[in-house]
């Protein structure tokens, strides 16, 4: 009998110096965590922003095939949320603020503990990635919370690692959205040809990108200086691809309304007849323009079609990359001239 009197005085003397502990735990929690992701700020931002994306980084998901995840209609910006169930509960987080590719703002809930702050900020790198800064913070964190985040270890130790995984995935999942491309022939269709300012280049196959790179930007601002109205996407028209050689000569196009005389002895006018065609789409990167003329030229052969040797082979860039961060959004359109 007295021993059982000592163990249960013991027993008390445990409890109350575990409650004195935990009550002087700090009241407050913060978590974060930093990482470089390969992706450019605004590609980050709508993936992170649409709660529609999180399962397929979430490192909770991962760790949790059971977890039930409800989407409601808006899953995207302020306003947005999203649901989640699992073995310990029902959790929520909703968007509060957000700055397009620059930080986004949020609130947790999780069963019967109280609100936690979540924050996103995007830092865009100059080689085209981004600095990614996640952190989770809580305040007034009642005497049950911090038993609770004692008894697991630390919030540090809960949240940082399943941090680290979810970002680590995030950079995976953005790194094959921007590879992801389609390539679709469209058909036969006619062009309606029409005016043109361009300049033009023969070099070899590999320096083609650092030309175009030059010489687009030159075209583009005699227009603007000048008030020249674009009537369409600006093009490259291949006059002769010399495989053989590793040679291509070919001009930078841009169409206007109407014949322009230019004062620029590199900027040059010219004039497509309208001509039948064979249309095809390369929705993706310009890595993949290679692929997409293979494919054009294989379904002309198989088809039976015959191309016009002294048409047009022209390829037209529908939206402008710099308003296109994701490089799986850049749209191609190819056109080979048809007899």
């Amino acid at each position: 009998m007295k021993a059982l009197k000592y163990i249960f005085f013991l027993l008390l003397i445990t409890i109350i110096g575990l409650a004195i502990y935990i009550a002087v735990q700090p009241n407050s929690f913060e978590v974060t965590r930093t990482k470089t992701l390969n992706a450019p700020a605004s590609v980050v931002y709508n993936n992170v922003i649409d709660y529609k994306n999180w399962e397929s980084w979430s490192s909770w998901a991962e760790a949790d095939p059971d977890m039930v995840i409800t989407l409601p209609e808006k899953t995207a910006g302020v306003g947005s949320s999203y649901q989640w169930e699992d073995k310990d509960g029902i959790g929520t987080m909703k968007t509060i603020k957000a700055i397009p590719s620059t930080s986004i703002n949020q609130e947790m809930q999780f069963a019967d503990f109280p609100a936690s702050d979540i924050t996103w900020n995007f830092t865009p790198n100059a080689d085209g990635t981004t600095e990614a800064i996640w952190t989770i913070s809580g305040k007034d964190l009642p005497f049950g919370f911090k038993a609770f985040a004692t008894f697991m270890g630390g919030m540090e130790k809960q949240i940082g690692p399943h941090y680290e995984r979810s970002l680590e995935k995030l950079d995976s999942v953005l790194v094959a959205s921007m590879k992801a491309y389609n390539i679709t022939v469209n058909g036969e269709t006619e062009h309606s040809g029409g005016f043109y300012i361009y300049n033009t280049v023969s070099c070899k196959i590999p320096d083609m990108p650092k030309h175009i790179q030059q010489m687009m930007p030159k075209l583009g601002d005699y227009a603007m200086k000048n008030n020249i109205q674009m009537a369409g996407a600006p093009f490259n028209y291949y006059h002769k691809w010399d495989e053989a050689n590793n040679t291509v000569m070919f001009s930078c196009c841009i169409p206007t309304t109407t014949k322009i005389n230019s004062n620029d002895p590199e900027i040059l006018t010219g004039q497509l007849k309208p001509f039948k065609a064979l249309k095809t789409t390369l929705k993706g990167n310009y890595d993949n323009l290679k692929e997409a003329w293979e494919t054009t030229m294989a379904h002309i052969e198989k088809n039976g079609l015959v191309t016009d040797e002294n048409g047009p082979a022209l390829e037209a860039y529908v939206n402008d990359p710099m308003q296109h961060a994701n490089p799986a959004d850049w749209l191609t359109e190819i056109y080979i001239a048809l007899k």
